[in-house]
């Protein structure tokens, strides 16, 4: 995509909230739904003496999504004080990783408008969260029940050209860690925020324009439209003759613009030193070999299998591997019916839109996989119509009851002896003699269906449509 003769060149910080039940460093709760201030500690809110101690199931979440990325894993890395000062960090450092990351040189592939792209990975490091400010007014209030939350920060390489596909990239990240399940996802709740950095240089220009960073973006829309903004916003300066000044903004979504934060600090402003309180993180090949075992299949290797194994079309595998829950859900589906087209047409169409009509998730879904899996299986059988699914479907939903328990309940079961199909239409032709006649003399225009619709309609849809239309075919010739 050109920008008035400019390339955009975006890398992007994505932090992840790892879901442990404790703090990176201390023990309280991690809780999101805690009162203000009420998952405190000597240690998260930096009092003198308290000493910080590792939490291991972060350092193994980290592990798994540094594998999952492709990444290298150091078998030694070491915790840094980056030292800045707000309120929010309460110690006046926050404890990260800086020369010696646990995680590097990765990289992940997605499609954008059909396209494959990959972007590496340039490292993936473990930190702390800091509070949270809120403003109000003259006051500023602070929080600190997030402050110690333990965080991955996943950073791309400057390999982004376009906002589409920097919004495309933190799907694909989000996703991945929702497969691992080491963290949720949820944006809303802070638990996935994205910093991007823009700039821009002439098309077929090499060296990197000056970049500015967009911080905690916390919409994949929002993503693409503060991008979007801070490019066109870059190439007007340049083109009026100004200097981009490397700086942080924020993205303000209720008036579409970035506006400017503070000037953006180097490595060496934070002045980074080995945190003397934590020991090095020291990673055996054990632990490697056992996480890389434990890795689920990832999304893009379980749309392939789907088109491979199943005859899936690119974009059924697509939505279908969009969450974990969902592809799973369509695996023992199908395993049950083994019709995979009709399980995903079901899922795709019926399933979706009743969880999105009642605002839940995959989980919540009121039928279960094998019931849906009998269901299908029972049309293909011939035992019920598509129709008469239909109206077992929403029983099911409904009730949660079994489809054959529904069946046998409403009296559903398709009809398919031709002497009571062939009785059915004589009835209705002999009550249509007119369109009899112009069927044919050769007026056929939606009469045939109009004689199919008549049958079903007088069968209460329960007869076998395909014997239906044997049989109205013979009788009309």
């Amino acid at each position: 995509m050109s920008y008035r003769g400019y390339e955009p060149v975006i890398g992007i910080e994505i932090h992840v909230q790892l879901s442990t039940s404790t703090k990176i460093f201390s023990s309280e709760s991690t809780s999101f739904s805690a009162s203000d201030n009420e998952n405190t500690s000597p240690v998260s809110v930096g009092m003198p003496g308290s000493l910080p101690v590792l939490n291991k199931k972060a350092v193994e979440y980290s592990i798994k999504t540094g594998l999952a990325l492709g990444c290298e894993i150091n078998r030694k890395s070491i915790f840094a004080r980056k030292n800045y000062f707000y309120p929010d960090l309460p110690k006046g450092y926050q404890i990260s990783q800086y020369d010696q990351p646990l995680c590097e040189n990765g990289r992940v592939t997605f499609k954008v408008d059909g396209v494959e792209k990959t972007v590496t990975i340039a490292r993936a490091h473990m930190e702390e969260d800091a509070g949270k400010s809120n403003h109000h007014g003259e006051y500023t209030l602070i929080n600190y029940n997030r402050a110690g939350i333990p965080l991955l920060e996943v950073v791309s390489g400057p390999d982004i050209r376009s906002p589409a596909e920097a919004a495309e990239y933190a799907r694909t990240i989000r996703q991945i860690v929702r497969y691992l399940d080491v963290c949720d996802g949820n944006l809303e709740e802070g638990s996935l925020r994205c910093d991007c950095n823009v700039s821009v240089r002439k098309e077929g220009a090499t060296q990197f324009g000056t970049k500015v960073e967009i911080k905690n973006i916390n919409s994949f829309r929002f993503v693409e439209k503060a991008i979007e903004y801070e490019i066109e916003r870059q190439i007007d300066a340049l083109e009026r003759g100004e200097k981009i000044i490397q700086e942080t903004r924020l993205w303000d979504p209720d008036k579409n613009r970035t506006f400017s934060m503070r000037t953006k600090e180097d490595a060496q402003d934070y002045r980074y030193f080995p945190d003397p309180d934590l020991l090095p993180v020291l990673v055996s090949e054990d632990m490697i070999a056992r996480f890389r075992r434990e890795l689920p299949e990832l999304p893009i290797a379980r749309a392939l299998r789907f088109q491979e194994e199943h005859a899936l079309p690119e974009y059924d595998a697509s939505v279908l591997t969009t969450e974990k829950a969902l592809a799973d859900y369509y695996e023992a589906t199908a395993q049950e019916c083994k019709n995979y087209k009709a399980a995903s047409n079901w899922i795709m169409t019926e399933v979706l839109r009743e969880l999105k009509a009642a605002g839940k998730e995959i989980q919540d879904a009121t039928i279960k996989p094998v019931q849906l899996g009998k269901m299908i299986a029972l049309i293909d059988k011939g035992e019920i119509s598509g129709k008469i699914a239909k109206t077992v479907f929403q029983e099911m939903w409904a009730s949660g009851k079994d489809p054959e328990t529904i069946i046998k309940e409403k009296g559903l079961v398709q009809v398919s002896d031709p002497a009571v199909i062939e009785k059915i239409i004589d009835e209705v032709l002999s009550a249509n003699t007119q369109s009899v006649e112009d069927y044919k003399s050769g007026k056929k225009k939606n009469l045939f269906g109009f004689f199919v619709g008549a049958v079903m309609k007088a069968s209460k849809g329960q007869a076998n449509p395909e014997i239906v239309n044997k049989i109205l075919q013979e009788k009309l010739k």
